[in-house]
């Protein structure tokens, strides 16, 4: 099932070049979105893991569900269990990855690309991941594919670093005729 993750903020994003967890497994494109407690976004999120369950495990999904919450085997996740990560004390957060380099674009829909600097951990964007079931030898999930993502604006990075680029305001004017011994920082 497709669902849309509007104006979320973004963590630990692997979106240009696939990474690994701790060195192991096939290396994935990844992305964490954070999303407030108090948001329409979780009713509409647990409704969608409900509907993938039914889907797989007909009468027995309320069940699966819940073994599966309690083993933390589902996507969607409550952010205060990892509190020691900037930005998520107070959130829910869904986990999603996929082996095929998701879409990303900007706020006007051009493609970005790794230089453009965005989107980073901590901005804003919109997401679109596909809920999905799992039942095989390595058990039971409820996982999310990362589709797309669009950047929608700038937030406080996280971690210090993958910000924004310096603007030319930052510094003085140092030509021929401007004073060249501009006193070092």
């Amino acid at each position: 099932m497709i669902v849309k993750l509007a104006n979320v903020r973004l963590a630990f994003p692997a979106l240009f070049e696939a990474q690994t967890v701790n060195g192991e497994g096939d290396p994935r494109f990844s992305a964490v979105f954070l999303i407030p407690k108090d948001s329409p976004l979780l009713k509409t999120l647990a409704e969608a893991v409900r509907e993938v369950a039914t889907a797989k495990w007909d009468e027995k999904a309320a069940d699966a569900v819940k073994k599966m919450s309690a083993l933390d085997k589902i996507c969607l996740r409550d952010g205060d269990n990892k509190a020691e990560y900037d930005g998520f004390e107070g959130m829910h957060y869904l986990s999603a990855s996929n082996k095929a380099r998701p879409l990303v674009v900007d706020a006007d829909k051009t493609p970005l690309v790794q230089a453009d600097g965005r989107p980073y951990a901590g901005c804003y964007v919109n997401a679109s991941v596909e809920l999905w079931a799992q039942d095989n030898n390595y058990g039971k999930r409820i996982n999310a594919q990362l589709r797309g993502i669009q950047f929608v604006r700038h937030g406080d990075a996280f971690g210090g670093g993958g910000g924004r680029a310096a603007s030319e305001d930052e510094f003085d004017d140092i030509s021929a005729g401007a004073e060249a011994t501009a006193d070092l920082w």
